[in-house]
């Protein structure tokens, strides 16, 4: 299908430090529109478009009469780019595709704002020009999860579905459907998860599924018969379910290993997690990523003390949950099975 250019935006480096003055110029999504305006409380540039929820495609130059380096986040602070630099005098092209929905964070969490929302941020933002097209038919890579995964909208939590697409390059958009506190019991009852997720995929799409740490009181056979039903609706649809165990949680045994319970994911009533999902996935012939697996290796590699920085130990005494740098670290975990297992093809990774 061919793409439509909506808008473009050109914006100097005189922007970073005064916003021009809006003017209409017609056409259904504002084109003509000066988008952008400096940040209120840091010298970042906030840019917003006003399209309806769907697929976009963004090109951004980057760049301006004296070096940067700049970053962008968009909508509940999902990261886009890393911070690319660039000389003095020099510009640079970049382009990624965004995942557009209501809301635009955790499906049960607030709406936020409507529309396409990009901060250009980093050491020294220097933001040349925006072009955003639709892309309709672009995949997307669904992600049905937890507090672990999902979109969090405030500092200093970071799910690692958050962090995903800044390892990815236009062409595929990750539509991170997980919300916080869910189990598979609940992600499957709520309408606002699963049965509002199913439909929206297409054949071919791939979709990650971790549920786990809810999970603290599902019994064996209900945690695999739920997964099994996720699985199955993936399926229906023509999509690619990919079973992910959960990112484990940093408790220590006195020798510096993680304790095989509280850690490693066995809920009180001894079901191990890790294990029920390894096994469906083996019989269900369902893709595999062994987070659980790769995490513990992190953690313990990094040790009691280093490996706080991948948690929220020292902020919030909180073991369970991500700071940017793990979400980041955790990310590039999946996004390394995701090439290894060949889930997402080379030329879609960054």
């Amino acid at each position: 299908m061919r793409r439509t250019t909506l808008l473009t935006v050109a914006t100097t480096a005189a922007a970073l430090l005064t916003a021009a003055p809006a003017h209409a110029d017609g056409g259904p999504y504002g084109q003509g529109l000066h988008h952008c305006a400096p940040s209120a409380t840091t010298q970042a540039l906030v840019c917003h478009f006003d399209v309806p929820p769907g697929t976009y495609d963004v090109t951004v130059t980057l760049g301006g009469r004296t070096a940067g380096s700049t970053s962008v986040t968009g909508e509940t602070r999902r990261a886009l780019l890393a911070g690319t630099d660039t000389g003095a005098g020099e510009r640079t092209r970049r382009s990624f595709t965004v995942d557009v929905r209501d809301p635009e964070g955790e499906p049960t969490g607030p709406a936020g704002s409507p529309g396409l929302d990009l901060t250009f941020g980093g050491a020294a933002p220097r933001l040349s020009g925006v072009r955003i097209t639709t892309a309709p038919a672009t995949p997307r890579l669904f992600l049905v999860g937890d507090s672990t995964v999902c979109d969090q909208p405030g500092e200093p939590y970071t799910g690692w579905g958050q962090q995903l697409p800044r390892f990815l390059t236009r062409g595929v958009a990750v539509a991170n459907h997980a919300d916080s506190g869910e189990s598979t019991v609940s992600y499957l009852a709520n309408p606002a998860l699963f049965p509002t997720v199913q439909p929206l995929i297409r054949p071919g799409d791939p979709v990650l599924i971790q549920l786990a740490h809810n999970d603290k009181q599902t019994d064996a056979a209900t945690y695999r018969a739920n997964l099994a039903t996720l699985v199955e609706g993936v399926r229906e649809r023509g999509g690619r379910p990919v079973l992910v165990t959960p990112i484990v949680r940093r408790w220590f045994n006195a020798d510096g290993t993680l304790n095989n319970g509280t850690a490693l994911l066995v809920n009180g009533l001894g079901v191990d997690h890790p294990a029920e999902i390894r096994r469906l996935a083996a019989g269900l012939g369902t893709p595999l990523i062994d987070l659980t697996a790769l995490t513990k290796a992190r953690v313990e590699e990094l040790g009691p003390e280093a490996s706080k920085a991948l948690y929220l130990t020292a902020e919030k005494r909180d073991n369970t949950h991500t700071s940017m740098r793990g979400a980041t670290e955790y990310a590039a975990l999946v996004l390394g099975e995701l090439r290894a297992q060949e889930i997402l093809p080379e030329r879609l990774i960054r």
